[in-house]
């Protein structure tokens, strides 16, 4: 209880320290909007609650820490990612997720629990069970008279992670692919009516999905590190994300997104950085508590 109080007192005597959290915060929380936001569009669209959606950020993650073992930045490790966990998203839904789409949720979560379990093991088999990080060779801007850092590494992750989005966003709007899913995920059967391949609309959202994992990956095993069986995290923090924010609500993702990495920061600066997957799981359990009194008060009204 000192300590927590202790840590209190610095965020109050030294404000700046807030700015530092605040910035480190909103910059990885990026990376939280990038990946949640695949789930969402899978969860909308297909109404497949993907457990692995962790595990396709550690794949991501393991190519740019290979390139660069291999003398290739990181960097761009980002871009064959993206390319490289398409294909195995697509392979995937070919395999699993076109079995399960029609069954009952439970169906669903045990199909993408298992393939998370496997991932993580051939992962663990490859790559040892030892944390990894990409280095990125990058300094840090100091303000404030050395005060305040910012990793210029954590500062292009963000600036990468919003041309990413913004990409994703035109593309939805704009594309007829994009068109496509937005009325799959409105009403399948209207949409199969108006001559719409929904399969192809299924496999082309996973596959989406999968490749906006990866490159997020590729962006934390640089600000991060990377260890096979640390993507039950990165599925947990997707969850919160989609389930606070909502589907089909992008702005509210981001917003959930951003707003999660400040929460991390300050949270585990305060109570100590080993309560911070902690504080995760204690944001999901709050948000499906709040959705639930939620629902029992529209319940009401509606009776």
């Amino acid at each position: 209880m000192s300590q927590i109080l202790g840590n209190l007192s610095i965020l109050w005597q030294a404000p700046v320290f807030n700015l530092s959290l605040l910035i480190d915060g909103l910059m990885i929380g990026a990376v939280f909007a990038l990946s949640a936001y695949g789930l969402a569009l899978v969860w909308g669209v297909m109404n497949v609650k993907n457990l692995a959606q962790g595990d396709f950020v550690m794949i991501g993650g393991y190519i740019a820490w290979v390139m660069s073992l291999n003398g290739i930045h990181p960097l761009f490790g980002v871009p064959v990612a993206f390319v490289a966990l398409w294909g195995f998203g697509w392979v995937i839904y070919v395999l699993i997720i076109r079995r399960v789409i029609d069954q009952d949720l439970f169906t669903s979560l045990l199909a993408t629990f298992g393939l998370a379990i496997v991932i993580e093991q051939v992962l663990n088999i490859l790559f040892t069970s030892d944390t990894q990080t990409a280095d990125a060779g990058f300094d840090s801007f100091l303000l404030f008279d050395g005060l305040v850092t910012i990793p210029q590494v954590k500062l292009i992750g963000f600036i990468l992670a919003a041309i990413l989005a913004l990409a994703v966003i035109l593309f939805m709007k704009n594309s007829r692919m994009g068109q496509a899913i937005r009325a799959t995920a409105q009403d399948e059967r209207a949409a199969r009516v108006m001559g719409i391949d929904t399969d192809k609309v299924y496999a082309f959202t996973f596959s989406l999905n999968a490749a906006i994992c990866g490159a997020a990956g590729a962006l934390i095993s640089m600000i991060w590190v990377i260890q096979p069986f640390f993507g039950i995290t990165y599925s947990i923090r997707a969850f919160v994300v989609v389930t606070a924010a909502g589907f089909g609500n992008l702005p509210g993702v981001i917003a959930a997104g951003l707003g999660m990495g400040v929460i991390e920061q300050f949270g585990g600066f305060i109570l100590g950085a080993e309560f911070q997957q902690a504080i995760v799981v204690g944001l999901l359990l709050l948000v499906l508590i709040v959705r639930q009194v939620q629902q029992a008060r529209l319940r009401q009204v509606v009776q």
